[in-house]
């Protein structure tokens, strides 16, 4: 799933958090280093860094957000995936800020700061093991091609109120590519095969894994997420773990190339 916070393709969020995780727990090893050694350097660097890293972390958290609510797909495992890695870098950036709070007045550490650190440093690596999972299982801000080199397609119809909706043309498309359609909160993937145009619920009946940002070859479209294979035409399962079949939608193509979705014609 391409990444909704991005520039010229490349996503944000995971450009930004390495500097958060750096000075966070770069801020640890330097209070622990400046109370063994004695040297109250150390621990005045440990202190700024505290203030470096929560800085750095609210703003790798704006495309953060900004991927948790429309990329990431909805009602899926990677969702809640996605939530505890939320919930671990807010605990981490809220867990530090009381570590930096609860040192001396002159900055030296004290014990009960120290404890706080270590334990936002447990949560923040939580959270930085979660969102690794999120990038290599669930192809989080992934922006893969399509047959042919065709780049991901996207686009919204907000306050669509017809059973039928115009979504485009039949040159937007080759054959085996696709295109993430946003119909109101419904989430359709418009598809060509070499049979023509269909449409089908951007959900995989497993884990809820986007089936735009998977692979559509032979008629077939493979979510990447666990393997599962579903026919783009009928929505039966060709291929587990899933079980269920997805649903499937008619599209109609005018004589002039011009797609039209049915939406009241489920397959």
């Amino acid at each position: 799933m391409k990444s909704k916070a991005s520039f010229k393709g490349h996503p944000l969020h995971p450009a930004l958090i390495p500097f958060p995780f750096a000075f966070l727990l770069g801020s640890l090893l330097f209070d622990a280093a400046g109370l063994i050694e004695h040297r109250p350097t150390l621990w005045l660097t440990g202190g700024h860094l505290i203030l470096a890293g929560l800085a750095s972390g609210m703003l790798a958290a704006v495309p953060g957000i900004i991927d948790y609510l429309y990329t990431v797909p909805p009602k899926s495992s990677g969702k809640q995936r996605a939530t505890r890695h939320a919930v671990g870098n807010v605990s981490a950036l809220v867990l530090f800020t009381f570590a930096w709070l609860l040192r001396a007045h002159d900055g030296t550490p004290t014990g009960l700061s120290l404890l706080f650190s270590s334990v936002g440093s447990l949560a923040l690596g939580y959270a930085g093991w979660l969102g690794g999972t999120l990038v290599t299982r669930n192809l989080i801000g992934v922006d893969h091609r399509y047959a042919d080199a065709g780049k991901w397609q996207e686009q919204s119809f907000p306050g669509a109120g017809s059973q039928t909706l115009v979504v485009g043309r039949a040159d937007d498309l080759e054959v085996d590519q696709m295109k993430l359609l946003h119909v109101n909160d419904r989430r359709i993937v418009l598809a060509r095969t070499s049979d023509g145009f269909t449409a089908f619920d951007d959900r995989c009946s497993h884990r809820g894994g986007s089936l735009a940002g998977g692979v559509l070859v032979g008629g077939v479209v493979q979510c990447l997420w666990h393997g599962s294979q579903f026919n783009a035409g009928s929505g039966e399962v060709a291929c587990g773990p899933a079980k269920r079949k997805i649903k499937t939608y008619e599209v109609r193509r005018a004589a002039d190339g011009e797609l039209t979705l049915v939406l009241s014609r489920e397959r």
